[in-house]
């Protein structure tokens, strides 16, 4: 056979080609044995072709996952033996040459076209394995055409696409930092960005009005589902904007995405503002699914002199969910369960009888005033359940009502699954207070521009300041994070002496900012799409990690790879470290 490796490629093999001669390559998926017929499954990137021999000799020595390159002719199928799952599925190959390219020496740790089945671990081992398998496949390539696209449409509106540095210096952002130390500056330590925050503003002040990229960031965090070391975001910025000018764009990227892309009804433009308090009164979350139609009520006031003990001096939270009073009482114990596994020290519930009476664990704890201002207020209907959260903490008692508020959604099936729902959340708090820590924090972005001045000494001011700050979110997912920049120097340094940095501190920690933003800075304002979690909700998979072509495990680590893994010590002395016990 001569030195060429490919003359044609799988999906291109259909009837208008029978009868020609073909080269293909590819790996050797499958070989079968029909008394005397020999079928060998061929598959390469685009699709899979059935090959034929008549001797049994021609794949001799041959194993499962070898690449080859076969010759021969192409000839239709017999009708009984046509195959629509694949494109090649009324032809076959009737084999003159085979050479096997690169023999596949070991045995497989599992099957290619169940490895989706395999443990995580042993799969994210053998990923260049595992990406063989076409499901894996097609989200290496959705991706790709993903980026293709959204750098096309961003450059149709004018953006002008800038690389900022992968070694930067440490930021207090928010999550822990990548540090990496320097040779040449023993000592020091550069840092992997977080995000490509404060670069993006010194492009405004250098007057690159309308910039984009496909930015990397790094955080050293736990994983999670929809969370990894590294993941990547269409990072973007403008000057001159206001909110509205950046939600408008972020609704169209988001809209002709998930149109072009997605396989459900997309929400239409524009798409449905919450405010921050309102998403957490009404979900308990400032990610809502708003393809649950549970809205949480807060019953704390009818409640005030309750003598239920959980009740008393507590936030009390409601759920009502109609016509489940008649679900068996192993149905109401999951839910008690649940609760249990979140931490909540009990849930209790009532059911609205046809007669107007109520029935539960806690009715009997209730007075007829009670009865009557709850059935009422919160419109409560025969077989209606309504479920009751309480905690002292307002903060704790919309979180978990917001969690129950989920698990009721699903365990009624009331979710439409057919629907992409994007909602907006704006008009954040730009500081919260952490319980653990006994001090204020940043809420969302510490560059956010807040709405007004503030008094950093009075608590009041700290508490009820909002911010320009802003989420995008789709079926519970946040989407997009992103804000109007905060370019008053005296403002931000304000903001972070209230979470505890002095000017000193700041000054140094940003530099760049404080230096630069006394040259001229115009208004401007920016967000961050994830691209890991678009596919993620495009490919309907519950983990990021299923989405991105080399992703660590669950634990961080990179088991393909072996990192992180031990330096020698000539690399630790060059960098100047020493470790010590």
């Amino acid at each position: 056979m001569k030195e060429v490796y490919r003359t044609i490629y799988c999906s291109s093999i259909d009837e208008r080609v029978i009868g020609e001669e073909v080269i293909v390559s590819g790996w050797a998926q499958n070989i079968r044995d029909h008394g005397g017929v020999l079928f060998l499954d061929l598959r390469d990137e685009t699709d899979i072709l059935q090959v034929v021999s008549n001797d049994d000799s021609i794949f001799k020595g041959l194993s499962k996952e070898s690449v080859i390159r076969v010759k021969g002719t192409i000839r239709s199928r017999s009708e009984e033996t046509v195959n629509t799952k694949i494109k090649t599925g009324k032809v076959e190959l009737l084999i003159d040459e085979l050479e096997i390219i690169s023999k596949s020496k070991n045995v497989l740790p599992f099957d290619i076209l169940s490895s989706k089945s395999v443990r995580e671990d042993v799969r994210l081992k053998y990923r260049y394995l595992d990406m063989r398998n076409g499901l894996v496949k097609d989200k290496i390539k959705l991706r790709s055409k993903l980026l293709h696209y959204i750098r096309n449409k961003m450059y149709d509106l004018d953006f002008i696409e800038v690389q900022t540095p992968i070694l930067t210096a440490s930021s207090p952002e928010g999550a822990r930092d990548f540090v990496v130390p320097s040779r040449l500056f023993k000592g020091k330590f550069y840092a992997l960005p977080q995000a490509p925050q404060i670069y993006k503003e010194l492009l405004m002040v250098g007057g690159i009005g309308k910039y984009f990229q496909i930015a990397p960031c790094f955080r050293d965090e736990d994983a999670r589902s929809d969370r990894t070391l590294e993941f990547y975001q269409l990072d973007l910025e403008m000057s001159f904007v206001s909110e509205e000018d950046v939600l408008k764009i972020g609704e169209d990227i988001f809209y002709d995405i998930f149109t072009k892309f997605g396989n459900r009804e997309v929400s239409s433009k524009p798409f449905k503002r919450i405010k921050y308090m309102d998403s957490m009164e009404m979900y308990g979350t400032d990610k809502p699914d708003l393809r649950n139609p549970l809205i949480i009520k807060d019953a704390s006031s009818i409640l005030k002199d309750s003598t239920f003990k959980p009740f008393k001096d507590s936030i009390i939270k409601v759920i009502v969910v109609d016509d489940i009073g008649d679900k068996s009482n192993s149905w109401f114990n999951e839910i008690v369960d649940y609760a249990s596994e979140i931490g909540m020290p009990g849930i209790g519930y009532i059911t609205l009888l046809s007669d107007g009476s109520l029935k539960g664990p806690i009715d009997k704890f209730l007075s007829d005033e009670e009865r009557k201002n709850l059935i009422n207020k919160f419109d409560m209907k025969t077989n209606s359940v309504m479920f009751f959260i309480a905690n002292k903490r307002m903060d704790i008692a919309r979180k978990y009502a917001g969690l129950i508020r989920t698990k009721l959604g699903l365990k009624c099936d009331l979710i439409c699954k057919s629907k992409y729902e994007f909602c907006i959340i704006n008009d954040f708090p730009l500081f919260s207070w952490d319980y653990d820590k006994r001090k204020w924090e940043f809420c969302h972005n510490p560059f956010s521009l807040p709405h007004k001045k503030y008094n950093k000494d009075k608590t009041e001011d700290i508490e009820s300041i909002l911010a320009y700050q802003y989420d995008f979110v789709c079926n519970g997912n946040e989407m997009a994070s992103g804000a109007i920049r905060n370019y008053d120097l005296d403002s931000l340094l304000d903001g972070f002496k209230v979470v505890g940095y002095s000017e000193k501190e700041v000054k140094t920690k940003f530099k760049s900012i404080f230096t630069a933003f006394k040259y001229g800075c115009p208004p401007h304002g920016g967000m961050a799409p994830g691209i890991d979690r678009i596919l993620m909700l495009l490919t309907d998979e519950d983990n990021l990690r299923e989405v991105q072509a080399f992703p660590t495990s669950s634990s961080g680590a990179d088991l393909m790879m072996g990192s992180p893994s031990e330096i020698s010590n000539n690399q630790l002395r060059e960098l100047g470290i020493e470790f010590k016990n």
